[in-house]
């Protein structure tokens, strides 16, 4: 799905968004995903105990490129900054990547929009420390 050099890319979106907030941004990407996006992020996020940071301030990014799909879920500390339809710009813009099978471009950009949401709701601390691991994670369920 992506290249190793796409993966790194991904991850230095992360890291470069999570260098600006006490949040945290990962980002899955599913081989398939045969229910509703939205349900199969919101039980990936919970599988990764996601809900369990300090601030409640996580974000998940998923995403199965092969079934045309994604979701973005945001533990409760962002959920509340978050205004309504946020969430649904950041998947729009990701698509208008997609639909080109600009699958790297799309996830970097949407981390990006996300960062600038957490930013402004969590600066990053002094003692920030990175609670969740900025790798990709592939889904191969």
């Amino acid at each position: 799905m992506l290249t190793p050099e796409e993966l790194n890319r991904v991850v230095e979106s992360i890291r470069a968004a999570e260098g600006r907030t006490s949040a945290e941004i990962r980002v899955c990407i599913a081989k398939k995903c045969k229910e509703n996006p939205l349900d199969a992020a919101y039980k990936k996020f919970k599988q990764l105990k996601m809900d369990t940071t300090a601030l409640r301030n996580s974000v998940l990014i998923y995403v199965a490129p092969y079934n045309h799909k994604a979701a973005v879920v945001g533990d409760s500390g962002i959920d509340e900054a978050a205004q309504e339809g946020f969430w649904d710009s950041v998947l729009e813009e990701m698509f208008s990547f997609f639909k080109n099978g600009r699958i790297c471009e799309g996830i970097c950009r949407g981390v990006g929009k996300v960062g600038e949401l957490v930013n402004s709701r969590y600066p990053v601390s002094e003692n920030d420390v990175n609670e969740l691991c900025d790798d990709v994670i592939w889904d191969e369920e």
